[in-house]
């Protein structure tokens, strides 16, 4: 093997220590990579591979390829997206001191879920970071986002439903990374879930760093407050609190202080809704696309900082089952949509506001600049305003909130004070730069500054000053790049120089000299800038330890601010599109009077959304059977009612003229399916899995949103399965809990009036001739016919193979095949008449029309056009 030189040596030993990790070793102005993270990065990030020992063997060459050290950020920012864990080695030591190779070593591992840098982060997302401790008697959690120091913690029992409670509130969260105690990572099922749904990075942490005599003093030192809101027993939320401390104090290797609170809560706190729910109801991305586009979060969200889109995501995420909190954050939103002006002028003022819960944490970590700070002393410059705004709001949580916003005046005055304006040049990206504190804050920073930008004054200064105190009048100071600096005398004056003068060279007309004075003016200029560079870093370093100090208050008043965003854009969002706030209470009523869908009537382009009542609770509203044809809007109807009672309890109005809704501790969805390839389950396997999952653990307070349940088999297993399942949720000796039931199974239509709790209800559709018009109403009573050729036909299939369908439609029924129809109960006074379509049009059209100011021919236009919607009727 050829001999190792220093430098290489240097890099395997650090390589060694951190084996999982691509290290990026700082070799002056790059990070360089060795090896295989040369192989590795070269691929990844289509780099130049690349070596130093061109004179060798090839089999004895060190690939290796790099990249510059000032846009490193990028280059982490596409490894991280790609699952792998960074170790950034430094020099640790000034090259030009160090005798023999320049120390280096890892001042960071960068990894999915301990990113900070804002290239790498998306503003309106939180990024969680997860430790998790398993044993036989539970299981512990504790997330952290350490870009804004949020922290929390929570427990579950041992067994399949304490798992299932985990994996619900992993994918509320949906951490980037998790390091998991040995007996966590070989639960059954968890790292899978982890890794397969959730695309999170997981690590065996191993037992160490989870026992409870490490974990409990580590939890002790580093949180102010909370720790005691953990149960004395709940020993499981504790150990996962302090493995998570450990690896962030293996990783990160700096100050987190601002990780001080912990936040520990429990099950009965919030409305729980596993990850197939929060998917299928698109909360905060689409199904096909994972785009926010489309989703329940693109309409809510019309937050102005980036602090208010993370915590409305959180809401929306973890809806609240306090009546009495959700009427807090409800009058909230009232004030805001009463007051308009108030309203605007608060979004106005909310725009302008900066990041302040990740520029603090930035501070705290180490990572933030002379920008970082100018950006919060601007952000805080702010609150005065929006203070002086929510002063016309009556409600007590904005009166609360307004208290907690605390602008820092001192801290923003010494900011103000130390840091340049940043309008004539931008402010540097690094401090190491200089050029950023602000004329007449610091007395040295002026006169180093004064040198560099004055030196030939202050030489020709000294000149005058010396023919004045030496009598020489043909004297002159210049300088030449041999001797730098010096005092050139003519011969005939040589008599008059001092004795302390150093002769350094003689000339035809003149002796040239150097005094102590010169030497040290001259020490003085060449030096200045180094010194106030160095200075303006020492003055920096004070800011940062000033932010430092207030960082607690500056994360209060930063929760406080989010939360008056997210009620501004919930106030918005109500006010723009003319939503309602519900009653909310402990009832088991769920009645809504004209609900829409939030986000498909904001995507329909020039079509009217119909809206739908929804009369729901205990004794004969427990169940809904909805049958009618695909694409009628079943689905839409069944997410709407689910949507409407999500965005109720996390304290939003909703679209719809009026609601009551009775608090849901868990929406249950079985929606659609497909195969899952890669664990080799079926449609009708994962359609099972979700149904067993609900059946399990709903209660009679959860609502159950279920559509075309057993369409995965055989039609009388399905509508078997479909039957039995439906019996079961109705019921309320055995469960009891509001059920929607979309099916195109009509014979379940018959357990109206048997089952106890079941109405039947349908989609209205009318037919004329071949073709089906879908009018999006629910109404009372079972479907007569599925339309199924109908649909097929508006979806684009062939007409020849549509016309065969219809033939063999005819052959089946001919021979009795057809299912006799559901039983139905007399539709007068609910049912839409169909066959007075054209004339209910007709009339809306006259209503709106004045007679009085129509031409003659705008008149028999009008006629015309009321004659064809008639006959078209």
């Amino acid at each position: 093997m050829p001999e190792l030189t220093p430098m290489m040596q240097q890099y395997l030993d650090i390589k060694a220590q951190n084996p999982d990790s691509i290290l990026f070793f700082r070799l002056g102005d790059f990070y360089e990579m060795f090896n295989e993270d040369a192989k590795l990065v070269s691929k990844e990030l289509d780099l130049t591979l690349t070596t130093r020992d061109r004179n060798k063997p090839p089999d004895q060459r060190t690939p290796m390829c790099g990249v510059p050290y000032h846009s490193a950020d990028s280059y982490i920012a596409r490894l991280i997206a790609k699952g792998y864990k960074i170790a950034i080695c430094e020099q640790t030591e000034d090259p030009a001191q160090a005798k023999g190779l320049v120390d280096r070593d890892i001042i960071r591992v960068v990894t999915p879920g301990t990113v900070i840098s804002s290239a790498m982060l998306e503003e309106g997302k939180n990024n969680y970071i997860c430790a998790v401790y398993g044993d036989s008697s539970g299981f512990g959690l504790c997330l952290c986002d350490i870009s804004t120091g949020e922290v929390y913690a929570a427990s579950f029992p041992a067994g399949e439903e304490g798992l299932s409670h985990l994996q619900n509130e992993l994918g509320r969260f949906n951490p980037a990374e998790a390091v998991l105690s040995s007996g966590a990572y070989n639960t059954d099922g968890l790292v899978p879930f982890l890794r397969d749904r959730l695309d999170c990075l997981c690590e065996n942490g191993g037992e160490a760093r989870f026992r409870i005599g490490t974990a409990r003093p580590l939890a002790e030192k580093q949180f102010k407050t909370g720790l005691t809101d953990v149960p004395a027993q709940d020993e499981a939320a504790i150990q996962a609190a302090g493995g998570l401390l450990a690896y962030l104090y293996e990783t990160q290797k700096t100050d987190l202080s601002h990780i001080s609170a912990l936040t520990y809560y429990t099950a009965g706190q919030y409305m729980e809704l596993d990850l197939t729910a929060r998917q299928t109801l698109e909360l905060t991305a689409t199904m096909r696309g994972k785009e926010k586009r489309g989703s329940l979060l693109w309409v809510l969200d019309k937050t102005k900082t980036a602090m208010g889109g993370r915590l409305l995501r959180g809401w929306l995420e973890r809806p609240l089952l306090s009546p009495a909190r959700i009427a807090r954050r409800q009058q909230g939103v009232a004030d805001l949509v009463e007051d308009a002006i108030v309203r605007e002028e608060l979004a106005l003022a909310l725009r302008e506001v900066t990041d302040l819960e990740r520029l603090a944490g930035r501070v705290v970590y180490g990572s933030a600049g002379c920008r970082d700070l100018a950006a919060l002393s601007a952000g805080l410059g702010k609150l005065p305003r929006i203070r002086d705004l929510l002063a016309h709001c009556p409600s007590a949580i904005l009166q609360t909130l307004r208290e907690e916003l605390d602008d820092l005046p001192q801290l923003r005055a010494l900011l103000d004070r130390g840091l340049r304006d940043d309008g004539e040049r931008p402010l540097p990206f690094s401090v190491r730069e200089g050029d950023f504190i602000r004329p007449g804050f610091d007395s040295k920073v002026d006169e180093l500054r004064d040198l560099l930008t004055n030196a030939n004054g202050h030489i020709v200064d000294m000149e005058v000053k010396t023919k004045e105190q030496t009598g020489i009048k043909n004297m002159k100071i210049t300088s030449n790049k041999v001797f730098g600096y010096y005092i050139e005398v003519a011969k005939s004056q040589t008599g008059l120089v001092p004795d302390h003068w150093t002769r350094k060279q003689t000339t035809v007309n003149a002796e040239r000299y150097i005094s102590p004075e010169l030497k040290e003016l001259e020490h003085a200029i060449l030096s200045a800038q180094d010194q106030v560079t160095a200075l303006e870093y020492q003055l920096f370093c004070q800011l940062k330890e000033a932010v430092c100090q207030q960082v607690e208050q500056i994360q209060k008043t930063a929760a406080a601010l989010a939360q008056v965003d997210v009620l501004c854009s919930l106030a918005a969002v109500a006010a723009a599109n003319n939503y309602c706030m519900p009653q909310v209470d402990s009832s088991d009523a769920l009645t809504i009077v004209e609900g829409r869908h939030p986000v498909v009537e904001k995507v329909l382009k020039g079509t009217p959304f119909v809206p739908n009542d929804t009369h729901m609770g205990g004794g004969d509203n427990l169940a809904a059977i909805i049958t009618g044809p695909n694409m009628a809007g079943k689905s839409t109807y069944m997410r709407q009612v689910a949507l409407i009672t999500l965005m109720a309890q996390m304290g939003s109005f909703v679209p719809a003229r009026s609601a009551r809704i009775g608090v849901v501790d868990r929406v249950f969805t079985r929606i659609g399916a497909s195969d899952d390839l890669a664990s080799g389950q079926s449609t009708f396997m994962v359609e099972m899995n979700e149904v067993a999952s609900l059946l399990t653990h709903a209660t009679r307070k959860s609502l159950l949103i279920l559509d075309e349940i057993g369409r995965g088999t055989s039609t009388y297993d399905g509508m078997a399965i479909a039957r039995a399942v439906l019996e079961f949720c109705a019921d309320p000796k055995r469960l009891g809990a509001k059920t929607l039931f979309a099916t195109h199974y009509h014979e379940l239509t018959a357990l109206e009036g048997t089952a106890p709790g079941v109405k039947n209800y349908n989609i209205a559709a009318k037919k004329r001739g071949n073709d089906v018009i879908f009018l999006r109403k629910i109404v009372r009573g079972g479907a007569d016919q599925s339309y199924g050729v109908e649909v097929a036909k508006l979806a684009g299939v062939p007409d020849r193979v549509v016309k065969r369908a219809r033939q063999i439609l005819e052959e089946l029924e001919s021979q009795g095949w057809r299912p006799a129809a559901p039983v139905r109960e007399a539709l007068d006074q609910e049912q839409v008449s169909l066959g007075d379509i054209g004339g209910q049009t007709v009339l809306k059209k006259l209503r709106m029309t004045d007679v009085n100011i129509l031409s003659p021919i705008e008149a028999l236009n009008l006629l015309a056009e009321l004659k064809q919607d008639l006959n078209e009727s």
